[in-house]
């Protein structure tokens, strides 16, 4: 029989341990010949991120040695840090961002020293014969950095030349199959790139040189993604211009929609490097798209979009074929994100796991997609996971915590996947509930755009409404709600929590606590994010205010748990710093734990079990249940 014990206290075989140790962030997938590549992002390894190799004979391999972290700056979010060509790659290298050769034992810088320390950074690699063509962003002692496409040699005998530069953004340069033209995206602030981006093409010389440009798609209303050549060079793309991102292909100059739904094929670029589709072997397209907020690999040929059932229905934007078979990044209820090949029959092998799941099913949540109301008279969506474990059941006539997880971007998403960080909570005894508050992707373009001029407000209200969704079904505690959430999630957090009463508790992992901070001292790439999401700054300095929660701190009475990155270059540390002097003034309980050497999300092993077991210490005093973890208490101010 299984004890009776109160919910949060039950002991779960999902340690610490088993969420940080040996666990990778997969992403990225390039194939050349008979190998395939990717990267992972090692918490165990302090973080770094380290190119790997698969093929059928050799097995997995690492390519870069123990000392090279492979990640870009650019956007300071980085992505497509490597490309590979006929067994040569090459890669950025975080700690300088120079470019380096990693075709023998000791990898070869092919950029130069910059001038400014890590002030030349590149991303969007791609070889075109002997030239690698990438982003560069070029970062001044003074000014906004510059960016814009360059092309060098990949033996680093010359110093890269500048391809297409005046506009404030570059992403995705492509040359096509016989290298006479390069497409690329662009798009100027206030628009992100989900905004609206501009397709261009030009004529592509010998020396690398880009005459005749010409835009073809896109514009600032219109969101252009991925553009690719089809290997009879034939340009496709993906756009919402009818409010879905749907694939389209450029002939005579005129846009062909290939495939008209009412389904997202694109996903907000806020990496380099993405990738939804490609061009299979058959002529076929191989595509991954969204619908109803899960992820569905499909194949369009002839303008009959087939969906595979391979059992995943979670994917990361990669995609890359090799000696017939497909490979993707995708996980799903239980299945942690691997890399996966997939031949013509379906069948599926698992190449690399991001982690071992060594627990039984017993102790894993299944996740539940759930609709609700909200304000607005809207729908919102989000993925419910009852409490679960196999050795416990709570105290009869209890209800168990809901932790509502509200995830960044704002635009990212929810995806259903397996995370034993998820299921931490779970086998403990808390309900979660992933919510897709409106402004996520994965919907369409109005969902999406339904949170502009409105951060702070609609993503909140959809928090609480599946809370009270969740509540009025029975199914969890009404008065033991806590939320949390990082970068852009952080903000809602802390929003919900200064704003509104529902929740007992919150942890905000490096949010945003005053708006007009981040509007004055973000990177270049977001510097004016917040135009759409709240308004134009300094006009609308007054909405600012009254919408961050560091000005609003007498309204603010539960406690409060802070976790900060000191080398976070998209929040800054002070933001964290200030919201806690001012809950320390206020003398509201609260916590705040600072982690040295980490940015924006978090990447080391430490730093991630330090913050979980302190998380559960808080929720632990506020909620008043003792956790089975044998664990220091967190220290909080003023409880």
């Amino acid at each position: 029989m299984a004890t009776v014990a109160p919910y949060g206290s039950w002991r779960s075989p999902i340690t610490v341990d088993k969420v940080t140790t040996g666990v990778v962030r997969l992403a990225l997938l390039e194939a050349d010949g008979g190998h395939v590549y990717w990267t992972e992002s090692r918490p165990h390894e302090e973080g770094r991120t380290a190119i790997v190799r698969w093929s059928a004979a050799a097995g997995v391999e690492d390519v870069t040695p123990r000392d090279f972290n492979a990640r870009s700056r650019v956007h300071e979010y980085g992505g497509g840090s490597f490309a590979v060509h006929d067994g040569v790659v090459v890669a950025c290298r975080f700690d300088d961002q120079r470019v380096y050769r990693l075709d023998g034992n000791r990898p070869e810088p092919i950029t130069p020293e910059p001038a400014v320390a890590a002030g030349l950074r590149y991303a969007d690699l791609v070889i075109h014969g002997d030239t690698v063509i990438a982003v560069r962003e070029r970062h001044r002692r003074s000014g906004e950095p510059v960016n814009e496409l360059v092309a060098f040699p990949v033996d680093g005998s010359a110093e890269p030349e500048v391809v297409v530069t005046g506009n404030d953004f570059y992403s995705t340069p492509r040359p096509s199959p016989d290298g006479a033209r390069l497409a690329w995206l662009t798009w100027n602030h206030p628009n992100m790139p989900w905004d609206g981006t501009e397709l261009w093409v030009g004529a592509l010389d010998e020396d690398g040189a880009v005459t005749e440009p010409e835009r073809v798609a896109g514009g600032a209303t219109e969101s252009i993604f991925q553009p690719e050549w089809s290997p009879h060079g034939m340009l496709h793309y993906v756009s919402d211009r009818t409010g879905w991102w749907n694939l389209y292909r450029l002939h005579d100059g005129e846009p062909g929609d290939l495939y008209p739904a009412d389904a997202d094929f694109a996903e907000p670029q806020w990496l380099f490097g993405m990738r939804r589709y490609a061009f299979a072997p058959d002529g076929s397209i191989m595509c991954i798209y969204d619908l109803d907020g899960r992820q569905h690999v499909a194949r369009l040929a002839d303008g009959t979009l087939s969906t595979l059932r391979i059992g995943p229905d979670a994917l990361w934007p990669a995609m890359a074929f090799s000696e017939g078979r497909m490979f993707l990044i995708a996980g799903g209820a239980a299945m942690p994100m691997s890399v996966i090949a997939v031949d013509d029959a379906g069948a599926v092998e698992v190449v690399r796991a991001s982690q071992t799941v060594d627990v039984p099913s017993a102790y894993l949540s299944a996740p539940d997609a759930i609709d609700f109301p909200t304000t607005d008279g809207a729908t919102a969506h989000a993925f419910w996971y009852p409490p679960t474990n196999a050795e416990y059941t709570g105290p009869p006539g209890e209800r168990p915590p809901l932790l509502v997880l509200s995830h960044g971007g704002p635009t990212s998403q929810a995806d259903g996947a397996l995370d034993l960080g998820l299921q931490f909570w779970t086998s403990r005894g808390f309900g979660v509930v992933d919510v897709n508050y409106r402004g996520s992707s994965g919907f369409g373009r109005a969902y999406r755009d339904a949170l502009r001029g409105r951060w702070g407000i609609v993503d909140v209200a959809d928090c609480i409404a599946a809370a009270r969704y969740l509540a009025d079904a029975g199914h969890v505690d009404p008065d033991s709600l806590v939320i949390a959430g990082g970068s852009a999630g952080g903000y809602t957090t802390l929003c919900a929590l200064t704003f509104h009463d529902e929740f007992a508790a919150g942890a905000s992992y490096f949010g945003v606590g005053d708006l007009t901070a981040l509007a004055e001292h973000t990177h270049k790439f977001e510097s004016r994010y917040l135009d759409g999401l709240v308004g134009p700054y300094p006009e609308s300095e007054d909405t600012y205010r009254l919408r961050s929660p560091l000005f609003h701190t007498d309204e603010l009475s539960c406690p409060v748990i802070l976790f900060q990155g000191l080398d976070d270059e998209v929040v800054p540390p002070g933001q964290a710093e200030t919201m806690a002097a001012a809950l320390a003034e206020k003398r509201i309980p609260h916590a705040y734990i600072a982690f040295p050497g980490e940015g924006h999300g978090f990447r080391q092993a430490e730093t991630i079990a330090r913050a979980r077991r302190a998380e559960l210490s808080f929720y632990g005093q506020v909620l008043g249940f003792e956790p089975a973890d044998v664990m220091e208490p967190v220290p909080v101010n003023d409880l």
